[in-house]
């Protein structure tokens, strides 16, 4: 599945991962006091992410409830793929070539990596 989260999607998605499926009103809830967010904005976000795949809505029940289409690892990927296009010219190196030089990586992280890159591929 190919649908990109924005920042204001991912929110909601890490919401019903923590447990879904959610009405609108629950995430409304959970999100209104760090985001600021109404109803309305809840409810146009997650109109979106339905017309993008990202997320379900069962109307069988009295209330609408939304459920993720997407695992927290296969939008994490996606994610991943999209910043190292963007930013990184589609490189991993130069990624971690950053994180390196800006002092986001520490060298226990960077002996993970090495450990990581040792290791046979997935897929």
């Amino acid at each position: 599945m190919a649908a990109q989260c924005t920042e204001a999607e991912w929110k909601i998605m890490e919401v019903l991962w923590e447990s879904a499926p959610r009405t609108m009103s629950e995430i409304t809830k959970i999100l209104e006091p760090s985001t600021g967010w109404t109803r309305h904005t809840v409810i146009t976000l997650l109109k979106r992410m339905q017309e993008k795949g990202s997320v379900s809505v069962d109307e069988t029940g009295p209330v609408k409830t939304y459920s993720p289409l997407l695992t927290q690892e296969e939008a994490s990927t996606q994610q991943t793929k999209k910043l190292l296009s963007h930013v990184f010219s589609g490189k991993a190196s130069l990624l971690i070539n950053h994180l390196v030089d800006s002092g986001e990586i520490s060298v226990k992280e960077m002996e993970e990596l090495v450990q990581m890159m040792k290791k046979e591929p997935k897929g």
